[in-house]
């Protein structure tokens, strides 16, 4: 079940674009409602939902409504469901459908795009009245405690409120099939045909009789659990059904087959990220272990998820093109259950069941976002081997026909008449400016193609690579900054538990779980803002790494994604194909055609992807924003014509708006600020770009723009358009854990990995997926992201670990349980980074004093002598903010002084003498911008303002002639001219 992205507009008036019409009901309790009237385009007749408010000033009545709730039946039986914050996840569900001539009702809750659960929280639902006949059935209930909800710790809550011009926004959603035991009220249910969202202005609903009208119910007695039932009278009474548990974890295998296994690389997700670096590394001889959360996909690798008419064959649906869109009519098994998103678990991740665009990156893209060493110029030998292993093609089918262009000659046609350029768009990436082109895919021989099909293939055929599925991962296993492997568990049948470890000394662990999953393990492992790591700790207790350990970096933050605005105009010369109908029951000739010569339109993307267009705005901040539109033949937005086509446009590369993503207490993920509009500048250049598109369309008179109608405003129907994910999100989501070259260990950085891809503050932990995206980018992004793997498998085994920390153990008893510096819980808006109290990052105490001499890389083996003294500072001491590896922490009343040490690339041999002592005279001078770390040696190659040195770097160190190696914090040093100035 899902409320999609193509659902109804938002309405806080009396008559709203998509038809529905608010205005006050009063029913036959005597009870006046604010309800809406809709067509659902399911039944016969169109839909009620009304909804009455106590007054603002009785608050103890605040988190209750009576609602009333009219359903169309469908001749093959239905269910209606209503969100309690518009959003299918994260949110109260009310599911009601017809058993007899009885109206069932269920509390359910989802985590993710999957079956939703049994609701284990508090919420009451008491009947008022019932009614079924043949057309419709009726429910009139109170529903307390509805306003805000608690399943198993993942709270949230829309209370009403007292404001005027407030509005509740509400999810609704109706299926063609009944639940598969209506009797019982915690029946399963299939996924629904139809839905959409509105807006009810709260003043509206707000009436003082309220608590007269709450007599009408006779109270169920407030427990967890359904609520259910009905009598089919004109009056009932609420009856609480025992809840049903919810569903067991899957059981871990007798034995870790794993256990006694070492592996050089473990890389977590096998989606665009995992896949080619799991390829390139294994390539080199390493040994690679691949985890992947969830099932296969491709027949190639195991899959079995198909019709039945690709029985007999080793076709999956996610190997047929023309059945991608099936993940929006079936997602059971194949969505993270976890994620209040859309992503995919499976096998290949976003690239097994997105549509298949593949977009050579706009040099602008890494021009603009990224830090130095990822410029476009440095991304293009990556770019192009991606693009030598998955060509991209125009015209999928094998015969090289265009199946139904009808699409693309009439956008395409309406934009060549006002002055946009036709272009083939991965030829020339860079033209991103009123310019238009066929959708370039993935696809090979007439499948989907993509890592699946080339870098798997190649990775599986290596003694040196091992790939596991249905295991997810819970933590990293840390030993204070060295990663010693990972903690797993089976996600599905056949999948492991248990600890698989890395080489030691050597070995690496790498992140590639998407801007979900990413960040999820990091909090599970001690890493990020401290408000999110205190909620793993209460969730988890003593599996969480202590307190001490704690890298307080800003993963969550910058989360980014296309903000998606849509039109719907209508052509009489549209030619619709039903790709929903080809699941089950395709048309003879096409399936026919597919399954003989991989020909015809099941070899093109669902739902026919007509037109692609780019335009860029400079806004009055003079930045320039990207804009992508994709045109596809389908209706949306409860505009029901076989002649209709679904334009989204997305705000891409210059957007400034930004979002956060927070874990709950059950230990999933949600979207807590979202990253749509939330600055003048992104609302204007959407706003700009849909007057710009108008225009442009308006050269074809036979194009009807029907959403937005064409009496109403761009700027009216932006403001009644919402803003939540399952309305604004393209799926594009990345940012959450930023590359950058500003550690997020010092205050206010902004940056989780560095520019090798590590993880700031660890030895040998990585991260390549989407989630290191600074910001968005032109196009969809899978093409994009294989071209970041590819460049950082380029990277990471040049990266050295160097085993030289040290812990005073006096010092390292102190840590515990001390409070640290955290991030504050407040979110970002726009471009403005989360603010971090001063002070030192969580888990390291402040220095009195630090010297340190010079570090001298060498290829030989080492001795390590290292000496800690402590004594008593003077009162003059200056404090450090931060201190960099190879010092541990010490605390404000130590001063530390290392002697020379020799880094190496074998084992080193380390031997430590602590000494106590009473210090005489004045305190070593604290550490300044110009002290180590200062690398020495090296063959003077670095340019200007590339790295050479900082914690945890490898790199060359030398810097070229007439620059000097500066060390700007304790994690990063940069080549520079002589006079350079902090």
């Amino acid at each position: 079940m899902r409320f999609s992205q193509v659902a109804a507009a938002v309405v806080v008036g009396t008559t709203g674009a998509a038809g529905q019409v608010f205005k006050t009901f009063t029913d036959s309790n005597g009870i006046d409602f604010w309800q809406a009237t809709w067509s659902t385009t399911l039944g016969q007749g169109n839909a009620q939902w009304g909804m009455a408010l106590p007054a603002a000033a009785d608050t103890s009545m605040a988190n209750e409504y009576i609602g009333r709730l009219v359903v169309p039946r469908v001749s093959t039986g239905t269910w209606m469901g209503l969100s309690h914050e518009s959003s299918m996840t994260d949110s109260l569900l009310l599911v009601t459908w017809v058993d007899g001539s009885n109206v069932k009702t269920s509390f359910r809750y989802a985590s993710g795009y999957v079956a939703p659960d049994i609701y284990t929280g508090n919420a009451t639902l008491s009947q008022i009245s019932s009614n079924v006949n043949d057309t419709h059935y009726e429910l009139t209930y109170r529903c307390e405690g509805c306003w805000s909800w608690d399943q198993d710790g993942a709270t949230a809550s829309q209370v009403p409120a007292t404001t005027s011009a407030a509005a509740q926004l509400i999810g609704w959603a109706q299926a063609t099939n009944p639940p598969t035991n209506p009797s019982d009220a915690g029946s399963g249910l299939q996924q629904h045909a139809n839905d959409g969202i509105f807006g009810a202005l709260v003043a509206s609903a707000r009436n003082p009789s309220y608590t007269n009208w709450v007599t009408k119910a006779t109270a169920a007695p407030t427990a967890t659990g359904i609520y259910g039932n009905g009598t089919g009278s004109a009056t009932g009474t609420g009856v609480v059904v025992s809840a049903t548990a919810t569903p067991t974890p899957v059981a871990c295998p007798a034995t870790n087959t794993l256990a006694n296994s070492t592996f050089d690389y473990i890389i977590v997700g096998a989606g665009a990220g995992g896949i080619p670096l799991a390829d390139k590394l294994s390539e080199t001889g390493a040994s690679v272990l691949l985890i992947e959360k969830g099932p296969p996909s491709s027949g190639r690798w195991g899959g079995s998820v198909k019709p039945d008419w690709l029985d007999g064959t080793n076709l999956t649906r996610f190997d047929v093109p023309g059945l991608d869109n099936e993940i929006w009519a079936n997602s059971t098994g194949i969505a993270c259950e976890d994620y209040s998103v859309m992503a995919g678990c499976v096998l290949g991740g976003g690239t097994a069941i997105n549509a298949g665009l593949w977009w050579r990156a706009n040099p602008a893209d890494f021009d603009y976002n990224f830090p130095a060493g990822w410029k476009s110029a440095d991304m293009q030998p990556a770019i192009a081997r991606v693009f030598n292993r998955i060509p991209f093609t125009e015209r999928p089918s094998t015969d090289g026909i265009l199946y139904k262009p009808e699409g693309y000659n009439i956008i395409g046609g309406a934009l060549a008449a006002a002055g946009w350029k036709n272009v083939s768009a991965d030829t020339v990436p860079g033209e991103k400016n009123l310019t238009f082109s066929h959708p370039d895919h993935m696809f090979s021989h007439g499948e989907r193609g993509g890592p699946l099909a080339t870098y798997l293939v190649t990775a599986s055929e290596r003694k040196n690579f091992k790939l596991i599925m249905n295991t997810g991962v819970n933590r990293v296993v840390r030993d204070g900054s060295r990663m010693t492997g990972v903690e797993m568990q089976a996600f599905l049948p056949g999948g492991l538990c248990g600890t698989v470890n890395v080489t030691p000394q050597t070995g690496k662990v790498i992140l590639s779980a998407g801007a979900f999953g990413t960040p999820k393990i990091l909090f599970r492992s001690g890493i990020g803002p401290q408000d999110q790591l205190e909620i793993v700790q209460t969730a988890e207790g003593s599996k969480m790494v202590k307190s001490s350990e704690w890298l307080n970096l800003p993963v969550g933050y910058n989360l980014d994604d296309h903000t998606n605005t849509d039109v719907v105009i209508t052509h009489p010369n549209v030619s619709f194909y039903d790709f929903y109908a080809a699941y089950n029951t395709p048309i003879l000739a096409d399936k026919n055609r597919y399954l003989n010569n991989r020909t015809g339109i099941l070899t093109q993307s669902a739902p026919n992807l007509a037109t692609v267009f780019w335009q860029e705005i400079v806004g009055a901040d003079g930045i320039t924003r990207q804009l992508q539109y994709t045109a596809r033949v389908e209706s949306a937005h409860s505009i029901n014509s076989t002649k209709a086509m679904t334009i989204s446009q997305y705000l891409g590369r210059g957007k400034t708006s930004r979002g956060r993503t927070v874990i709950n207490g059950a230990l999933a993920m949600s979207v807590s600020v979202l990253p749509y509009l939330n600055n003048e500048y992104d609302l204007a250049a959407v706003t700009s770009g849909l007057d710009f598109l108008k225009a442009s369309l308006a050269t074809d008179p036979a194009i009807k723009m029907v959403y937005p109608p064409s009496n109403q405003t761009t700027a009216d129907f932006l403001a009644a358009y919402p803003i939540t994910t399952g309305q604004r999100s393209a799926n594009h989501w990345m940012g959450s854990c930023k590359m950058g070259l500003d550690s997020g260990l010092v205050n206010n950085g902004t940056a989780v990995v560095d520019t090798n891809a590590k993880v700031y503050g660890t030895d040998n932990l990585f991260v390549v997926d989407a989630s290191v995206f600074p910001g968005m980018v032109s196009t969809n992004p899978s093409a994009l992201i294989v071209s970041v793997a590819e460049h950082a498998a380029q990277l990471i085994p040049a990266v050295k670990i160097l085993n030289t920390t040290v812990v005073d153990p006096v010092t390292a008893q102190s840590k515990n349980g001390t409070s640290s510096t955290s991030r504050l819980s407040g979110s970002p808006t726009g471009t403005t980074s989360p603010t971090r109290r001063t002070g030192s990052p969580t888990g390291v105490v402040s220095l009195s004093s630090v010297a340190f001499s010079s570090v001298n890389a060498s290829s030989t083996k080492c001795t390590t002598n290292i000496t800690i003294t402590r004594s008593k500072p003077t009162a003059s001491s200056t404090i450090l903010r931060s201190a960099s590896a190879p010092i541990a922490r010490a605390n404000s009343t130590s001063s530390v002084d290392v002697s020379p040490v020799t880094a190496s690339s074998s084992q080193c041999t380390t031997r430590i003498t602590i000494t106590r002592s009473k210090s005489a005279g004045t305190a070593p001078t604290a550490i300044s911008s110009t002290a180590s770390p200062t690398a020495t040696g090296g063959a003077g190659s670095v340019a200007e303002w590339q790295q050479c040195g900082g914690s945890g770097y490898a790199g060359a160190t030398g810097c070229a002639a007439g620059l000097v190696c500066k060390a700007w914090n304790a994690y990063y040093s940069q080549c520079v001219s002589a006079g350079a100035r902090r």
